[in-house]
């Protein structure tokens, strides 16, 4: 489990979160909402270990990740950070072969069962096809699939993901929140994303923390949580709540 304890996260002239204190368990999936600037990103990178607290601790099964090595943490926590890997030269295939480089014991090279691992986590996000390509030459949406393909590469107990969807088309932002819940459910992982939708969380999480724009926070079940009401003080605008398969969901008034 994941978990941090009276977390206090600030940026200069501000407090984003403020003393949380929240348990992010094996088989749940998470979705973080807030404003922009609210500090959803923030709190990604703390509880990923890249960001340190002015006050509070991040735990994984009671370890505190402050106190784990690079390999170890990133052999328990994987972070899918907002910025694209622009800059990598190889092939797609090298590309997502990174993702094991916590579970490789050389420091360069890769075992037979590595390349295996990194062409299902291809033929997962669909581009078995783009192995071989170059990772400079993908579109924006390939280039985000393979950044998660190189995540699930890397295997870890919990994912962390900021904005995972972005510049997906709708087919692929389906397979993605397909394989999220799978890795939960099947794999008793944690997953904890940002999103900016309201319509997803509804279908993909089953717990959502809310950050509002003033270092408070609320979580709990997403049923509970996404009312009108908290969401249109998340945003602070006017929703309107439209009847769907799946229950209620609640859209911008335009």
């Amino acid at each position: 489990m994941l978990r941090c304890e009276n977390l206090t996260l600030e940026v200069p002239g501000r407090t984003l979160v403020r003393d949380l204190t929240q348990g992010f368990g094996a088989g749940e999936c998470w979705v973080i909402l807030g404003e922009n600037g609210a500090g959803k990103s923030t709190l990604l990178h703390a509880l990923g270990g890249l960001r340190s607290a002015p006050a509070g601790r991040v735990l994984h099964d009671g370890e505190s990740l402050a106190g784990m090595g690079a390999r170890a943490r990133a052999r328990t926590i994987g972070v899918l950070l907002q910025q694209e890997d622009r800059g990598f030269w190889g092939s797609v295939l090298e590309y997502v072969l990174m993702g094991r480089y916590p579970h490789s014991p050389q420091f360069f090279g890769w075992q037979p069962a590595d390349e295996t691992i990194a062409r299902r986590c291809l033929a997962d996000f669909d581009l078995e096809g783009l192995a071989p390509r170059r990772f400079t030459t993908l579109s924006g949406g390939e280039r985000q699939r393979a950044r998660l393909a190189q995540l699930f590469a890397q295997a870890p107990q919990t994912l962390l993901l900021d904005e995972p969807l972005t510049h997906l088309d709708l087919r692929h932002q389906v397979r993605t929140l397909d394989l999220l819940r799978r890795a939960a459910r099947e794999q008793r992982r944690t997953v904890i994303a940002v999103l900016h939708d309201t319509w997803w969380p509804g279908v993909f999480g089953d717990h959502v923390l809310l950050l509002y724009n003033n270092g408070e926070t609320a979580a709990g079940e997403t049923a509970a949580m996404l009312t009108r009401a908290n969401l249109e003080r998340l945003y602070r605008c006017p929703l309107q709540t439209v009847a769907g398969s799946g229950g209620a969901r609640h859209m911008p008034v335009v």
